[in-house]
């Protein structure tokens, strides 16, 4: 189409046809600000309403539906997390979760992995939560966004098992386990087989692969203690 239109038309009438299709493209209607200011309040409450109703009447009950506990009080929001195979989940009360996340369980191996969550939980926005064989978040425990346990890696090291589509080996896989009141920054990543103290913060973007003791801040790639924290 565009090549017709530059065979057909001289180049003075195309550079004007581009200029008003410019012009036309970025125009609107008028700004009238007591209509419009109230039709953008409008939009957003039917939008909140209808949020709310899905997430109390559909998405909640279907997730607590895959658990294995039964919580009473459960705060999901947008939407419910995408759960890859088999994974026995336990979830404590009053947890905040994100819908935006996903929860995996490794398929190889023999028994099922287990996610067990405590109380007064939030797992944040784009979390990935990977579970070779256990991973365990103890009261309190805060996970902010795009936060990722890998309990297992997915690939062996070896070449050409990884070539041939072999699975991991068991001696890549370890359990995680976040103690009270740990609280991991933005893009954290947790490595299999790491515990993280009761208290601890890990600074935003840190890869943690060994253990990291009670009370300290810590960060980096691999993360490091930084300071004893005092509370």
């Amino acid at each position: 189409m565009r090549a017709l239109v530059k065979e057909h038309l001289p180049a003075n009438q195309l550079a004007r046809l581009k200029t008003y299709w410019q012009h036309l493209r970025g125009s609107y209607l008028p700004c009238i600000p007591i209509i419009h200011k109230s039709l953008y309040h409008l939009h957003l409450a039917g939008k909140q309403s209808l949020h709310c109703i899905l997430q109390k009447t559909y998405f909640t009950p279907m997730f607590i539906s895959r658990l294995s506990t039964r919580p009473r009080q459960l705060h999901l929001d947008c939407g419910m997390p995408q759960i890859l195979g088999q994974l026995d989940i336990q979830l404590g009360e009053a947890c905040r979760l994100s819908g935006i996340a996903t929860y995996c369980g490794r398929v190889w191996g023999g028994a099922t992995p287990q996610l067990i969550v405590g109380n007064n939980v939030d797992i944040g926005w784009q979390n990935t939560i990977a579970v070779g064989r256990t991973i365990r978040l103890d009261d309190n425990v805060r996970l902010a966004g795009k936060v990722f346990l890998a309990g297992f890696p997915g690939h062996p090291l070896d070449p050409l098992a990884r070539a041939a589509g072999e699975p991991d080996t068991e001696q890549q896989v370890g359990d995680i386990h976040l103690c009270r009141n740990v609280w991991l920054g933005t893009g954290v990543m947790v490595m299999a087989g790491v515990t993280i103290g009761e208290g601890s913060v890990i600074a935003a973007g840190s890869v943690v692969t060994k253990d990291i003791p009670v009370g300290v801040l810590a960060g980096g790639n691999p993360a490091k203690v930084i300071k004893q924290l005092e509370y």
